[in-house]
């Protein structure tokens, strides 16, 4: 049996937290800012994805989302206007 925090379990939590830092991304109006807290969010569903036996469209569209934001993070340069 699976300990419970606050009437969820771990996995439940996790996939709570992930949806949370989703949404909360999406309030930023600074794009840095937006993709860090996102990867943070897509971060965690890849754990809740692999927390539900390995949920893979969760798992997968959620890696690749995070690669993406670390190719713009991390490769990319910003264009100077």
């Amino acid at each position: 049996m699976e300990t419970t925090f606050l009437g969820m379990t771990l996995t439940e939590l996790t996939g709570y937290l992930a949806s949370a830092f989703v949404l909360i991304s999406f309030l930023n109006r600074n794009i840095i800012r937006l993709r860090i807290i996102n990867s943070i969010g897509c971060a965690l569903f890849v754990a809740y994805g692999i927390m539900l036996a390995i949920s893979w469209p969760i798992v997968i569209t959620n890696a690749c989302i995070l690669l993406i934001h670390a190719y713009y993070l991390l490769l990319k340069k910003p264009v100077s206007a």
